[in-house]
């Protein structure tokens, strides 16, 4: 696999929103993974000599006897906003996060919308299995942390409600 390959694997995961992959083939094995800081990171193992060449976000090849431990996802929430006044509502399970019912309807709720405690504000997909997901707060929507149709994790925060 050439650098160029890498680096593009990389962009691609990045912007998908996982936090690990493992490729594995006869000639080499990849593991790419997030860290807290939310860079990319390259590991490989018995990689072919063209995949030691530098390229942004990739740290050197080094063999490995074991896929590396998954670091946990960091809140994407902004140090400059003061979020302390807000409630979080964070996934109960891990999952696909769909903001409407179908692609052609409405998000069930948006930005500035006022909730009601057991409203249904998004679905996750798991296991084919379509979950709505109810607020567990009455408030006002301030900001949606999760874009449509990406993966979420277990307490992963999607939403931030003003109570007041």
């Amino acid at each position: 696999m050439k650098a160029k390959e890498i680096q593009e694997l990389i962009d691609f995961i990045a912007k998908s929103g996982l936090n690990k992959v493992d490729i594995e083939t006869e000639e080499f094995k990849i593991s790419v993974e997030r860290e807290a800081s939310q860079k990319v990171k390259f590991v490989s193992g018995a990689a072919p000599a063209a995949a030691s060449a530098p390229a942004p976000q990739i740290s050197a090849p080094a063999p490995l006897p074991a896929a590396a431990p998954a670091a946990p996802a960091a809140p994407a929430q902004p140090a400059a906003e003061d979020t302390s006044k807000y409630i979080t509502i964070k996934a109960p399970m891990i999952g696909t996060l769909y903001r409407s019912s179908n692609p052609e309807s409405p998000a069930f709720v948006n930005v500035g919308d006022e909730v009601k405690k057991g409203q249904v504000i998004c679905i996750i997909e798991a296991m084919k299995l379509f979950n709505e997901i109810e607020s567990e707060v009455s408030g006002r929507i301030v900001k949606v942390l999760v874009e449509n149709a990406s993966p979420v994790e277990y307490d992963q925060p999607l939403f931030l409600v003003d109570p007041s």
